[in-house]
């Protein structure tokens, strides 16, 4: 089905490369006008290669000033804000002991901050458009306990809280809101952590389904949470992880 996100107007934060890279082509795609945003440069060749239907900015989504721009911006391009994908995050897995302070708090300001400044600046114009949908993108690590990653483990659990709270606080403004929890999903987020043939070959075989999730297999819910199809559902979460959390 295409158009389902005809006329509607989105946000989408790491989207130089990977999953919000995807995302963003795939809203373009399904009619949607889309602000791409990042903190590295390369997101604004991914905005012109969507044409005018795209716009970017650099973005540290820890930074609330700059989500007041982000917003600003498009909101001058496009007329309003109708979606918000709270996709930016990071992932450097230590075992606790190794976890120093400064990772810890680089986890916390991008995959947990980033997210709760998201949701903050964009009420305002959601409700003036009498209602929107915010996806957070959390993981199946923000479900469950995984050893050696317990800065990354804390914000996505953090991510979950936040989604239910928001969801209950702003759903008597239609603004729906929704978390993701991919599992072992093929991006450069993951593949740089560990990254040859053999390393994804070895966790691919932890996966009940027996393989690594691909972007798509994450674009498809968030094209349907973002859309009005999911107009009935908020503070859900949703599992796509092959059963690994089974």
């Amino acid at each position: 089905m295409a158009g389902r996100l005809e006329g509607k107007v989105a946000i989408i934060t790491g989207a130089a490369q990977g999953q919000g890279a995807h995302e963003a082509r795939a809203f373009v795609a399904e009619g949607a006008k889309v602000m791409l945003t990042d903190v590295r440069d390369e997101v604004i060749d991914a905005a012109r290669e969507l044409g005018n239907s795209a716009r970017a900015m650099k973005h540290d989504v820890s930074d609330e000033d700059q989500w007041n721009a982000v917003v600003a911006e498009t909101v001058a391009a496009f007329g309003k804000v109708d979606i918000l994908v709270n996709n930016a995050g990071i992932f450097a897995p230590n075992p606790i002991t190794e976890t120093t302070k400064e990772s810890y708090i680089a986890h916390f300001n991008v995959n947990q901050l980033g997210m709760f400044l998201g949701m903050k600046a964009v009420i305002e114009p959601m409700k003036a458009n009498g209602g929107g949908s915010i996806v957070n993108i959390s993981s199946g690590a923000g479900q469950r306990g995984y050893p050696d990653m317990i800065a990354y483990l804390s914000t996505k659990w953090a991510a979950s809280g936040m989604t239910k709270g928001a969801a209950r606080e702003l759903a008597p403004f239609k603004i729906r809101v929704n978390s993701i929890h991919p599992g072992l999903i093929e991006t450069p987020m993951i593949t740089g952590a560990g990254g040859d043939a053999d390393f994804m070959k070895e966790i691919a075989s932890t996966v009940p389904l027996g393989k690594i999730g691909k972007t798509d297999d994450v674009v498809e819910p968030v094209i349907y949470l973002a859309s009005d199809l999911s107009g009935y559902v908020t503070g859900s979460q949703m599992t796509m992880d092959g059963g690994t959390g089974l």
